[in-house]
């Protein structure tokens, strides 16, 4: 394993940083200057669109980076694989873009939306001409980085220049579109780097379409596992529920998703290894994203549980508070599908193992619907954290039985010690500055700060290899070696 994966991890968690803090930063503006009804006008439509994407896009993302991994090496393959998957994804865009005509001709309930529809839709045939997935794919994540970045400033900048009063929320919804079609127009012009984009009517369906399409229906499988304890909770229990829940699960997602973002950058290399058959290195990159995982996850993990409620006060609200049991009990499941996830985009897709993915999406999903449909009215938003925890154990169970038999997915000891002996002393401060202050921010700040300090100075006493690692990429020693 090179410093290409180290540094690649680094960028991926800026990016995945920027994403959580950004919209911090503008969500209190925008729910302040455009109120209530309009910030709703915008959330339902990017709410529709969300299924204009998920139809668009298919299982595309996760297929073109795989395929693309493996023959990157080849520009001749290469430009003809990228011809045919864009083509594939503007045949798909095309016939999502009909749906959306159809449903906004026909449902009448859309009516009153559709001017601001048509808007935020064209984000989605500006993210198929970008093909993201290619960058992803030639693991190039500092361009994806800094082009993420940039563009995020630019429309914060034009946020506050032009969104300054309720009835500018068309411009806010133009700027969100200007922002992320102008990251997909960037791509392609810089994707000429890579190679020629050719569009295709010479398709080969046959290669592509059954693996796109078990993509699509894990996809599908997980958006309904994701969304299914919400939709049932709010049938049987109401509104009230839905809120205190949604706000565990925003918390479990952001979290989730920032750490899960490692997959991505070790994904191209594990393809080619496991295309060549090189378990050496395929058991190296899974130790190192198994570290990663681990070093960032546990004290997340820990950290949830030791200041859940101040968490929800924070994000939330004091009236969010009955939220607290839900939390503690997602921050398991946080864990569980932490580790679950890192086998099936790291070993299982990789590997060609789609099926397994798939299985284990479906059966995870339909055992978490029937858990809700069983629990809920009984136990509320508690049953719909522990019925997410036990689907996700289920799912990751299918996983870890189809791994193959040559990869090791015991970690060293050496990797464990150094974590366990960290979240310790997380916890210990946690309660030492419990007992100093009761202040809301003093305790919150205090805990987070001293502990990071005090994990990441374990980390260095342990010498734990990831954390050294991701040092000397930092600091660039290698660039201190001497001249001959």
């Amino acid at each position: 394993m090179d410093n290409k994966v180290r540094k690649n991890s680094i960028y991926s968690l800026l990016k995945a940083f920027s994403q959580v803090v950004f919209p911090l930063i503008t969500f209190p503006y925008i729910s302040r200057v455009l109120h209530a009804e309009n910030v709703g006008k915008i959330n339902f439509g990017n709410s529709i669109i969300s299924y204009v994407s998920l139809a668009a896009s298919l299982g595309i993302t996760t297929y073109a980076v795989r395929e693309c991994s493996r023959i990157k090496d080849d520009k001749n393959k290469l430009e003809k694989m990228v011809g045919q998957i864009i083509s594939i994804n503007m045949v798909t865009t095309f016939i999502a873009y009909i749906g959306l005509a159809l449903a906004l001709l026909a449902a009448k309930p859309l009516k009153n939306y559709r001017e601001i529809i048509i808007i935020l839709s064209t984000t989605v045939l500006f993210t198929t001409l970008g093909a993201d997935w290619l960058n992803t794919a030639m693991e190039d994540f500092k361009y994806i980085t800094v082009r993420t970045f940039l563009f995020q400033l630019i429309s914060i900048a034009a946020m506050l220049l032009f969104v300054r009063k309720p009835e500018d929320y068309m411009r806010y919804a133009v700027i969100t579109v200007l922002a992320s079609s102008g990251a997909s127009i960037t791509n392609m012009v810089y994707r000429r780097k890579f190679c020629k984009t050719k569009l295709t009517l010479n398709i080969d369906w046959k290669r592509h379409l059954p693996p796109i399409l078990l993509l699509f229906v894990m996809l599908l499988a997980q958006t309904i596992y994701c969304n299914s304890d919400i939709t049932i909770l709010g049938i049987i229990k109401g509104n009230y529920e839905v809120g205190l829940y949604s706000t565990s699960v925003k918390i479990y997602n952001l979290v989730n998703s920032t750490i899960a973002s490692i997959a991505w950058v070790v994904m191209p290399q594990m393809t080619k290894n496991f295309n060549e058959g090189n378990y050496d290195e395929i058991n190296k990159l899974f130790r190192y994203a198994f570290n990663f995982v681990l070093i960032l996850g546990l004290p997340c993990v820990v950290g949830i549980n030791i200041l859940c409620p101040e968490i929800i006060e924070i994000i939330a609200g004091k009236e969010y508070l009955g939220a607290t049991g839900s939390l503690h009990i997602l921050s398991i499941a946080l864990a569980i599908s932490l580790i679950g996830g890192l086998i099936g985009n790291v070993l299982l897709l990789p590997a060609m193992e789609e099926k397994t993915c798939l299985i284990a999406c479906v059966i995870s999903a339909m055992a978490n619907i029937l858990l809700n449909l069983l629990f809920i009215p009984k136990y509320g938003i508690t049953a719909a954290a522990a019925t997410t925890a036990v689907s996700e154990l289920i799912s990751l169970c299918i996983a870890i039985s189809r791994v193959d038999k040559k990869i090791k997915l015991i970690a060293c000891r050496k990797d464990l010690a150094g974590p366990a002996i960290g979240v310790l002393l997380i916890i210990l401060i946690g309660k030492g500055v419990a007992i100093v202050t009761e202040n809301l921010w003093a305790k919150t700040v205090l805990t987070v700060l001293l502990g990071m300090l005090g994990y990441f100075i374990v980390l260095l006493l342990s010498q734990n290899e990831f954390t050294k690692n991701i040092l000397a990429v930092l600091f660039r020693k290698n660039k201190f070696k001497k001249r001959k």
